[in-house]
């Protein structure tokens, strides 16, 4: 079973600001394999995979990355791995 066909992709632009509660609200739909976050040139800054059951106490150590970042960022583009 080929998984990439299995999986779709999607992508949002968002201002720095508004980058952590775009992850939060992401995280919380649920069937995400992996968010993806660029600067605006296209250069991914970090890559955070996610599986089934990741909640909480594990998830914050990557939200805190995605904080410091949005500080540093003027605009960014999340893409989204879903299954």
């Amino acid at each position: 079973m080929n998984m990439a066909k299995n999986t779709k992709k999607e992508t949002f632009q968002v201002k720095g600001d508004d980058l952590l509660a775009k992850v939060k609200e992401l995280i919380h739909q649920g069937n995400i394999r992996k968010i993806i976050i660029k600067d605006k040139n296209g250069n991914s800054i970090i890559e955070l995979p996610l599986t089934i059951g990741v909640v909480g106490a594990v998830l914050a150590p990557p939200l805190a990355a995605v904080g410091a970042i949005a500080a540093l960022v003027s605009e960014c583009a999340i893409t989204v791995e879903r299954k």
